[in-house]
């Protein structure tokens, strides 16, 4: 079988029927299996669905493993030469798939291929977090055409060009099953959020190339399952972007590693001022996590310079040299086409 398409579920029937929906409504030529990871599902979604669409196949956790693990566990029980993980809130449109599978035939050194990520809500606009295509600077910001922060750009054709990105986002992208299981999936100590960017940087470390496809066009809904600003999922980024700088970066200077701690601190002040507490207090306990388990951030790094220590140097292209930080909120660049 070519394709395996894998979505992890935790709740909301209506944004997992929509998304099948648009699966079997857009996909009449190309064989695929589509596997459905119940993930502790803690509504009636997974009953609905089963007998609506009896071809799925449904894998059962009876713990939510997260966005990681419940990518892994659905990878586990796929036999498609390529996966298409995808979030339950997306909407697929016509030839999308196609598009991501013919760009990731062209050559044996394509990982993973990301569709075009737009709004839903708002079809002329990118997405939040996709845009089209993922970025990362050297103190580890990781950031996307489309949009810079809370900037979000229209749609306008201005990034429609196929090309290499350091990330696809995990909102929806096609890899290849054999790399996939050849770097071990994704990092399920992450739980969710930039496990995806974890497993990217590996591949482009293994010497894989990474591309955004803008002729495959992807819908995303967003914040369904954790909500955009919620105290969760500030925690959950800050806490797993640190852990990539420092555990990625194989030869991490001090005075980058003292940039980010700063950056950190002043993020916390950011919130405060802004009365955000809950965000200030996010990422306050987020970096007091990566303190209370330097245990885990010294056996990670031993793991990854062991693994990859022969990795290919990744592209200034890539990983940027500059600071998204200071482009944006000093130099006011707003947006991707103004920064470079």
């Amino acid at each position: 079988m070519n394709l395996s398409i894998i979505i992890p579920h935790l709740k909301g029937k209506t944004i997992l029927n929509e998304c099948i929906q648009s699966i079997y409504d857009t996909l009449d030529s190309i064989e695929y299996e589509l596997i459905i990871v119940n993930n502790n599902c803690q509504d009636s979604s997974i009953q609905y669905i089963a007998k609506k669409f009896s071809q799925c196949k449904i894998i059962n956790s009876n713990i939510n493993l997260g966005y990681a693990g419940g990518c892994n566990l659905g990878a586990k029980n796929a036999v498609g030469k390529y996966l298409l993980f995808l979030n339950n809130d997306t909407i697929i449109t016509k030839n999308c798939i196609t598009e991501l599978i013919n760009t990731i035939e062209k050559n044996n050194n394509i990982s993973s291929v990301q569709p075009k990520i737009k709004n839903y809500f708002e079809k002329n606009y990118f997405d939040y977090a996709g845009g089209c295509g993922g970025y990362i600077d050297h103190l580890g910001y990781p950031f996307v055409k489309g949009r810079l922060f809370d900037t979000i750009e229209k749609d306008t054709g201005q990034y429609d060009k196929e090309t290499k990105i350091f990330w696809a986002s995990g909102t929806g992208f096609l890899t290849s099953s054999d790399v996939f299981r050849k770097i071990e999936g994704f990092d399920e100590s992450l739980f969710a959020h930039m496990e995806e960017i974890d497993y990217h940087w590996k591949c482009l470390m293994l010497g894989y190339d990474i591309y955004i496809q803008p002729n495959a066009v992807l819908y995303h809904k967003g914040g369904q399952t954790l909500p955009y600003g919620s105290f969760k999922k500030i925690f959950l980024n800050h806490r797993n972007s640190m852990i990539l700088f420092i555990t990625n970066n194989l030869k991490l200077s001090l005075i980058n590693l003292i940039k980010r701690i700063t950056l950190e601190k002043l993020t916390i002040i950011f919130y405060a001022v802004k009365l955000n507490i809950k965000g200030s207090f996010a990422v306050l306990l987020a970096n007091l996590w990566l303190i209370k388990n330097l245990k885990y951030i010294v056996a990670r790094k031993r793991n990854n310079v062991k693994t990859y220590k022969n990795n290919k140097k990744i592209s200034n292209e890539l990983m940027k040299k500059y600071s998204i930080v200071k482009k944006y909120y000093i130099n006011k660049k707003k947006k991707f086409s103004n920064i470079n």
